[in-house]
């Protein structure tokens, strides 16, 4: 099923227009509402966003993760989608599972003949602890080892990602069933002596929640495992790359034009354009994945992460003409 790719020009207003659960991706990277009619690439600006990342939620999340997280994962900032992973968790354990007891408390009759009422609303707290728990565990545990990558080092003795996450994916699909369970119970077996229209609206919230919640976890198991994965990689190029040419760990001086390779320069210019990682490999006739290599390789070599670094990089060198930049 196609959708609609936003892109740093699209209207921040079209965004919710376009698909209302981008309300919460906005606000979860702490932008205020009342953007006018600022782009993306203002918006983001003016709030100190990194572009690329959001982006890279707002389409994996109106394609419902059906994108090439691999190609997205390149151009996202770990710390920044760090960032939004946390403030999610936040919403979710500080505001969403307690408004949604709050409702499920006003909607069920808890009168000493329903004894259903009580079982549902324990049901409901075990739920609410076990996703707390599962939040802070990726707090604690993989949120720290990712920052220790985002410091340059890795913790001795420590798993990889891949390692580390696979216990909190396995703990993904645990979430699902447990909420599968609580919307079974309150559909199936309680009994009708309640206000339906106000129990029927606590349990559409916890279908709402349930839909946010599996978007979440879907994005932690692709987009950002992909985005770490491609840390982790560059850290290992970094530390081998002098054992394997006999420099010593001193730091390295500034990399000319002459020191890259013609492909890599070649992606350089193609970046600096504005093409996509799957445009630069139809232009090259080469993968995606080899794109990838090549930019992991340049950002090792020159330091420089972002396209707007590149850009100066590539006229300072002479490698394009301002009038090719896309700006």
């Amino acid at each position: 099923m196609a959708f609609h790719c936003f892109t740093e020009d699209t209207l921040m207003s079209e965004l919710i227009h376009d698909d209302y659960r981008l309300l919460q991706v906005i606000s979860r990277f702490g932008i205020g509402l009342g953007f006018g009619e600022h782009t993306v690439a203002q918006t983001c600006e003016h709030d100190g966003v990194h572009a690329p990342t959001f982006l890279a939620v707002v389409n994996f999340v109106v394609s419902n993760g059906r994108v090439d997280t691999a190609e997205l994962a390149a151009d996202v900032s770990v710390g920044h989608l760090m960032a939004y992973l946390q403030r999610s968790h936040s919403y979710f354990v500080d505001f969403r599972l307690p408004a949604i007891r709050r409702k499920l408390i006003e909607a069920v009759d808890y009168s000493a003949s329903n004894q259903m009422a009580f079982l549902i609303l324990k049901f409901y707290d075990d739920y609410a602890a076990e996703v707390t728990r599962h939040m802070e565990y990726e707090n604690s545990h993989i949120h720290t080892y990712v920052q220790s990558l985002l410091e340059g080092r890795r913790p001795a003795g420590s798993a990889t990602y891949a390692a580390l996450a696979q216990q909190h994916e396995d703990n993904h699909a645990k979430l699902t069933s447990s909420s599968d369970e609580l919307k079974n119970i309150i559909t199936k077996y309680y009994p009708g002596r309640t206000d339906s229209q106000q129990l029927a609206d606590t349990l559409m919230d916890i279908f709402i929640m349930e839909e946010d919640l599996l978007s979440h976890c879907r994005l932690e198991d692709t987009l950002f495992a992909a985005a770490v994965q491609q840390l982790e990689q560059q850290l290992r190029e970094q530390h081998e790359a002098p054992a394997l040419s006999g420099q010593s760990h001193g730091p390295a001086g500034p990399v000319t034009a002459s020191e890259l390779s013609e492909r890599e320069k070649e992606v350089i210019c193609h970046v600096v354009r504005g093409l996509s990682n799957k445009e630069i490999a139809a232009r090259m006739f080469i993968s995606t994945n080899t794109v990838m290599t090549h930019r992991r390789n340049i950002a090792r070599k020159l330091q420089i992460h972002s396209p707007a670094g590149l850009t100066i990089y590539a006229i300072v060198n002479g490698l394009i003409d301002l009038v090719d930049v896309k700006l």
